[in-house]
């Protein structure tokens, strides 16, 4: 675990998780391993970050309680310095993660916890960063073959279509025609 548990990379899915719905260990484990399958999630570790989120102040321990014979459980939910974290996280993700990867698309699973023209800005900022990426990549040199920079080749149109992708996107959340959380607007 790093010395920062909060810079730890399941820290945003979990605390988005409990911005849901309040959980115990289990049940946040249960849910990440289903909604996002290539992070490598065990119940002992979700267990041992929520434990230092709480000593952080950043997630309430409720008291453990017990249902039927399973043993008792410590359900988890976020407080206000948890959310402020979550949100933070969330806007930093989507402003600096690296196209297609998983910080990225966690912070943009979450997306709607930011007021729509904090969103629709830190959107159109990482568009306007791409593109500068897209710009300052090395022209393919006539004297190597296709195959001797299929790496940029490759880039330029990861990078081509998530600025596509995400201008619309950010279009669509300033216009109001994407569908927003009443609590974000």
């Amino acid at each position: 675990m790093p010395l920062d548990a909060t810079r730890n990379g399941f820290v945003l899915p979990m605390l988005g998780l409990l911005v849901e719905s309040p959980a115990h260990a289990y049940d946040v484990a249960s849910r990440l391993a289903g909604r996002y399958p290539q992070l490598a999630v065990t119940r002992s570790s979700v267990t041992t970050l929520l434990k230092s989120l709480a000593d952080a102040g950043l997630v309430q321990a409720g008291e453990p309680e017990r249902v039927g014979r399973r043993p008792a459980r410590t359900v988890y939910e976020l407080s206000p310095a948890g959310l402020e974290l979550f949100r933070e996280r969330v806007e930093e993700g989507l402003r600096d993660g690296t196209p297609a990867s998983t910080g990225f698309l966690t912070a943009l699973a979450y997306l709607g916890i930011l007021p729509r023209s904090v969103a629709a800005g830190v959107l159109g900022g990482r568009v306007e960063r791409l593109r500068r990426e897209l710009d300052g990549l090395p022209a393919d040199p006539p004297e190597l073959a296709e195959i001797q920079m299929i790496e940029v080749a490759y880039w330029r149109e990861v990078l081509r279509n998530e600025i596509a992708w995400l201008s619309t996107l950010a279009e669509r959340v300033e216009s109001g025609d994407l569908a927003w959380p009443g609590r974000a607007s």
